[in-house]
């Protein structure tokens, strides 16, 4: 299948998704998030391919939602963006297929993974990270809350203080830092990423696929048999942010390039 936003590329059994759109620091907007979606999909069914590769084209994995981007933009009754359906349509789908994916998803982090794209890689079973990559919650930047899993997969894989820390402070986590805060499994050079990344992949794709399915649903009993609750949860808190003057106020400062002012309203 060919995508507008995506290259999907076959080597034996290890598939890769890139997605590909770099001028845009593969920001998502409702044609990449679809894209993702369905390539996800079609190889979760895919009994030839044995392992996954998820990564992005450029300088960075994704920059998070395209706050540029306003189509297929939905709004509530009452004018505010509806976050919490654009959460439940386009994202969570995708997270779950991730999770549920009877095969291991590497997530390759060719640069940075921010907002929602730093949920959708941490939703993958193992990250590799070039030296330059790095992880950020920029939600609180502009008067939002934690959305796309991290409020899970974070204390999950790095514990309460660290979560706390990355949600309220929204700073960049770098990738020798992720490594120690137990959120990234490997961090490589940068010339080295390309070719350390395809030898796990590789080995995932020879591997005991079975037995990393089993695996898998050992985990997610354990850690995140909650996940559908929680990710319900972001999305209703969203979208109580999506009517503060914050979000409006940040938003705008993030548009036009300056500090915000928040009111804390």
């Amino acid at each position: 299948m060919s995508y507008e936003t995506l290259e999907v590329q076959r080597r034996g059994g290890a598939a890769t998704i890139r997605m590909n759109r770099p001028d845009a620091l593969n920001a998502f907007n409702a044609q990449l998030a679809a894209d993702l979606g369905a390539a996800l999909v079609a190889l979760a069914a895919d009994d030839a391919v044995r392992a996954v590769c998820l990564t992005g084209a450029g300088r960075a994995f994704s920059s998070g939602a395209d706050l540029k981007d306003m189509s297929g933009r939905q709004s509530t009754p009452d004018g505010h963006p509806d976050l919490e359906a654009i959460l439940h349509e386009r994202y969570h789908p995708i997270i779950a297929t991730i999770r549920h994916m009877p095969k291991p998803v590497v997530a390759a982090l060719n640069g940075g993974a921010v907002g929602v794209g730093c949920g959708i890689a941490l939703a993958c079973d193992l990250l590799v990270a070039k030296e330059s990559a790095y992880l950020l919650l920029a939600f609180v930047n502009i008067g939002l809350v934690p959305d796309g899993g991290s409020s899970l997969f974070i204390p999950a894989r790095a514990g309460m203080a660290r979560a706390a820390e990355m949600a309220m402070l929204g700073e960049r986590v770098p990738a020798r830092q992720a490594l120690e805060w137990g959120l990234v499994n490997r961090v490589l050079a940068e010339d080295e990423f390309e070719a350390g990344v395809t030898e796990l992949v590789d080995r995932l794709a020879a591997g005991p696929t079975r037995s990393y399915a089993g695996t898998k649903r050992q985990l997610n009993n354990w850690l995140y048999s909650r996940m559908e609750e929680q990710l319900a949860l972001e999305a209703s808190v969203q979208q109580e942010m999506a009517g503060s003057g914050d979000f409006a106020e940040g938003v705008m400062a993030f548009l036009q390039k300056r500090p915000a002012a928040f009111g804390g309203a």
